[in-house]
């Protein structure tokens, strides 16, 4: 476990300081900001080995040596190489990954950990998708409801942020690390690319339909101008001030028109002669295209598995905690079948801990889901959990006044909050002030999701330098499916339940936020470190075959499905599915330098 007891960023200067002297310490950890070219750093630690004539001395002497050159080591080298290659150090995270691997076994043994360190990141995967979907989202739905903000523009901001709160979250990690940064523009294209392609031909392939035209248009168009100012960004290697404020800008300018061609189809609609007639509910009519319609019409279709609202009144309050401690719904597992049920065991730890931790207010029930006994847990369990897990335990770890640890005091002001609620409510009744349950669940749920994206984003490095592969590789692939994969089911179960239309508009609608808002909101927080230019070093040939792949793939929806008068049929599904099989198989040969310039 690699926690500190330092605070923020400085963290990272007392590596230095204790391996350097101060003016190289601080001269070397300036380069691993943005706006310093990653082959004008020179590692300390590098510097040392070459010194004492160290077979570290990899490349050339005025190099830095990058910690992906272990592989070219005997691997009894390994080790030692990634305990003094400053390259190979984080500067956040629990688990010093890439350590624990070549260190922590022998090197004939390293497909085992290897092995451990997949099932590991299938486990991050799900515990980011279910604190995103079951406890982040939810909160931000009450929150929109609490401050009576209209469907459209709850679904553009805070359900939109919602849905793409894994992307987003994966991006702020990577970015703050140049190491990372290309895993961040190789998850967002990615999984922009992965969600219209695959997700989309898989709603067309579930049940053809004819998609609303001018929602469809209008994300379109607006995706394919956040594509081309990404592709000026990486073309000129900066993004400063002013570029960083036209991303969110943009999205600003996106959701403006939203609303106002709502209204427009709206005053249109209520003019009509005669009614219109669609298969869509009349809560999401065809101008709407945000996703608080999909979570909301999975939550009535799902109703039939949810329990009974029992009598609060008439059970004890331990009753009520043991009954609101339990992840199971026993009506639903009985109707499972075998597979959903193996999951479901595997995933058990998870759910319990975001349980015990994240209050969620829900506003589909009667009671808000106001459960006494469990929220006041939550209270005192969150606030240890996220000061111990905020900044990988950095903050939580410090002294007052060098005796008394901040956990334990946030801890003590947890309970006494806690006591004064338990004690001034009620079991059957929740207080006025529930509403602020969403905002303390949106917090705690938020800390731990870029916790975790700390961790995932971490291992991807380690499996890039393990197996000698680009970041850009890692992200379109690894990342990109992983937070992904989620949409991909949604959408499909989606369009099976006769919704295909806004399933076809969260993909094309949702993945625009993920891109404005990933890469504008990660730079204006990197800015303040960087002097308001943060720089961006790109993968050759494989940044633009992806930049012109999702390009391309938008391209050629923007121009074919009007040609189709907008009628999507199972063969353009299979088209969409081929092109983005062809586009992988294009990135792995550019990436294996099969295909080059």
């Amino acid at each position: 476990m690699r926690v500190g007891n330092a605070a923020g960023r400085c963290c990272s200067f007392l590596i230095w300081t204790i391996a350097c002297s101060v003016t190289e310490a601080q001269t070397t950890a300036e380069s691993y900001h943005f706006g310093t070219v990653v082959g004008k750093i020179e590692p300390c630690s590098s510097l040392t080995g070459i010194r004492n004539g160290s077979s570290f001395n990899l490349l050339e002497e005025g190099n830095a040596v990058e910690c992906r050159n272990v592989v070219q080591l005997n691997g009894s080298q390994w080790c030692s190489f990634v305990k003094t290659t400053e390259d190979c150090k984080l500067d956040s995270g629990f688990i010093d990954y890439l350590r624990g691997a070549v260190c922590g076994f022998p090197h004939h043994l390293l497909p085992l950990a290897i092995a451990l360190y997949a099932i590991w990141l299938f486990y991050l995967f799900v515990f980011l998708g279910t604190t995103a979907e079951v406890f982040f989202c939810p909160n931000l739905a009450a929150i929109a409801a609490s401050l009576k903000l209209s469907h459209n523009v709850a679904g553009v901001t805070f359900l939109a942020l919602g849905n793409g709160a894994p992307d987003v979250f994966s991006a702020i990690v990577a970015f703050s690390d140049p190491r990372t940064a290309n895993l961040a523009i190789g998850a967002l294209f990615g999984a922009g690319i992965f969600v219209t392609t695959v997700v989309a031909g898989g709603v067309t392939l579930a049940r053809p339909f004819i998609v609303a035209s001018r929602p469809f248009l209008r994300d379109v168009i607006f995706y394919m101008a956040a594509v081309f100012w990404t592709f000026l960004v990486l073309y000129f290697g900066s993004i400063d001030l002013g570029q960083a404020l036209g991303y969110l800008a943009l999205y600003v300018i996106y959701v403006l028109t939203v609303i106002i061609s709502s209204i427009i189809y709206k005053k249109g609609k209520n003019h009509a002669r005669a009614p219109v007639y669609t298969s869509e509910p009349e809560i999401c009519d065809t101008e709407d295209s945000n996703p608080s319609c999909i979570r909301t019409l999975v939550h009535e279709d799902l109703s039939e598995y949810q329990p009974l609202i029992a009598n609060e009144a008439s059970k004890s309050t331990p009753a009520i905690l043991l009954d609101s401690l339990n992840p199971i719904d026993l009506q639903k597992w009985r109707r499972s079948r075998l597979p959903w049920k193996i999951f479901k065991c595997l995933t058990l730890p998870i759910e319990t801990l975001l349980l015990i931790c994240i209050p969620v207010v829900d506003t589909n029930q009667e009671d808000h889901n106001w459960k006494r006994p469990l929220n006041c847990l939550q209270v005192v369990t969150g606030s240890v959990a996220c000061i111990l897990t905020f900044k990988s335990g950095n903050y939580g770890l410090l002294r007052v006044n060098g005796q008394f640890p901040v956990w334990a005091l946030v801890l003590l002001i947890a309970l006494i909050i806690a006591m004064l609620i338990f004690f001034t409510t009620k079991n059957e009744e929740p207080p006025k002030y529930h509403c602020v349950f969403s905002l303390i669940g949106f917090l705690f749920s938020t800390i731990l999701i870029n916790t975790v994206a700390t961790e995932i984003v971490n291992l991807l490095r380690t499996f890039g330098i393990i197996f000698n592969l680009s970041n850009t590789v890692l992200g379109l692939t690894l990342l990109a499916w992983g937070n992904s994969i989620g949409d991909l089911f949604s959408d499909i179960t989606l369009a099976r339940q006769g919704y295909p239309r806004m399933a076809i508009a969260a993909c094309f609608g949702g993945i625009i936020f993920n891109m404005l808002f990933g890469i504008g909101l990660s730079s204006l927080i990197e800015m303040s470190y960087h002097n308001n230019v943060v720089q961006i070093n790109h993968d050759g040939l494989l940044d633009w075959i992806l930049v012109g792949s999702l390009g391309l793939s938008l391209v050629m929806s923007f121009i074919f499905i009007p040609i189709q008068k907008f009628k999507l049929r199972k063969s353009y599904g299979i088209f969409l599915v081929s092109y983005y099989i062809l586009f992988v198989i294009v990135a792995l040969l550019t990436e294996a330098g099969v295909i080059h310039i």
